[in-house]
């Protein structure tokens, strides 16, 4: 068995309380946190826990595979980094530093729209191997400006956002006055001193911007002006007539995330989509809706073989991806797990996330006696 990169942390919630303590509450908080009361947050790893797997110890085995084959490339495991705004808040670098991981271990890496890397880095970093995860602008010009964008990247997946038709209601973030850069409260100010590696390296890399937005953005915004321009610019609410102009216009493959739904899943696939990520944003948009695991359910029994299903959302550990997988998901993508990586182990972080992951999964593979990750789902109890 391969050991992670630091025996220190072996597990993701040890790395989780190492980032915890590494840098101020506010960003802490921003990364951990769900919307209003944290139900879904929790649910969404609750119930995917509660799914078995069935060993079948004196079956022959001859070994595991975990390579993976999705939209005509194969990677070397079935799980991806999922899109997270703002994570050179958490850590300076870090979409870079995820970046570079993804690409030397050959899993996709997703960039959100209003993460703190441009279109441009990414692609460089990843030699094009990159996914663009885009927010809906209210202005046309824009949203294919962003597009052309990411095609002159080198981007071959493009992943379009249907669960933020509002922004989510976030008590942590409202105590903590969050705000890019952060708001220099007397609170906050406490905070960045009582969490100095943190300090010194973000001071060392300047303060983290809206990269890909940046150039769109009206210079010296102060921070209500720049909430504004943000609820202004975005529009994350998806139908059928903001989705065809981007399917006519984007030449490679194009995934739904945040899907919840029989019903979205059936528009995805009459208007000519090619994936759907089954995801409830992390429990950080509706508390009272489904976990991602009990969502995927009926999706997977309808329209398995009809277009690719993925999942996120509640996916923290190599067991976690295994449970998903053989509930009918053919990929995943995590999170918070690589942020608390980057967060806690700053460089080291992606290699060793990534490396904690495809270590636990394969030995469930071997304990379960599953060759391939395609068989899975004959494990599902």
């Amino acid at each position: 068995m391969n050991l992670p990169y630091h025996p220190n942390f072996p597990a993701i919630d040890d790395l989780r309380k190492r980032a915890r303590q590494r840098i101020p509450r506010f960003a802490f908080e921003y990364l951990d946190g769900g919307c209003n009361e944290d139900v879904n947050l929790h649910k969404n790893t609750a119930e995917l826990r509660a799914v078995e797997l069935k060993p079948y110890y004196l079956s022959k085995h001859d070994g595991s595979d975990l390579k993976t084959e999705l939209f005509g490339q194969v990677y070397d495991a079935p799980f991806g980094i999922a899109p997270v705004g703002l994570q050179g808040l958490m850590w300076p670098n870090a979409p870079e530093i995820l970046a570079q991981a993804a690409k030397e271990h050959n899993i996709p890496f997703v960039l959100s729209t209003v993460t703190t890397s441009s279109i441009e880095r990414i692609g460089k970093i990843t030699e094009g191997k990159f996914w663009f995860q885009l927010y809906h602008p209210t202005d046309n010009a824009l949203r294919d400006d962003l597009l052309d964008r990411a095609e002159a990247a080198g981007c071959k997946v493009l992943v379009i956002l249907c669960d933020v038709p509002t922004f989510g209601y976030r008590p942590r973030d409202i105590r903590n006055g969050l705000a890019m850069p952060p708001k220099m409260t007397l609170r906050n100010i406490l905070q960045i001193m009582g969490k100095p590696n943190w300090a010194i390296h973000t001071l060392l890399h300047g303060q983290p911007n809206f990269a890909t937005m940046q150039k769109y953005m009206p210079k010296g915004l102060d921070m209500k002006q720049l909430g504004q321009y943000m609820n202004q610019t975005f529009s994350g609410r998806l139908n059928a007539e903001k989705i065809a102009p981007i399917r006519e216009r984007w030449k490679g493959k194009i995934v739904l995330k945040g899907v919840a739904s029989e019903e979205d899943t059936a528009l995805a696939i009459r208007l000519g989509l090619d994936g759907i990520i089954v995801s409830n944003h992390g429990g950080r948009q509706l508390d009272a809706g489904q976990s991602s695991i009990q969502a995927l359910q009926p999706v997977v029994e309808k329209y398995a073989g009809q277009t690719k299903i993925m999942l996120d959302s509640g996916v923290r550990s190599g067991p976690d991806i295994a449970r998903a997988l053989a509930s009918g998901a053919e990929f995943t993508f995590l999170g918070r797990t690589f942020m608390y990586s980057v967060a806690a182990l700053g460089k080291a972080g992606g290699n060793h996330a990534i490396s904690i992951l495809k270590t636990q999964l394969r030995q469930v593979m071997e304990q379960v006696c599953c060759a391939r990750v395609g068989n899975f789902p004959k494990h599902l109890i």
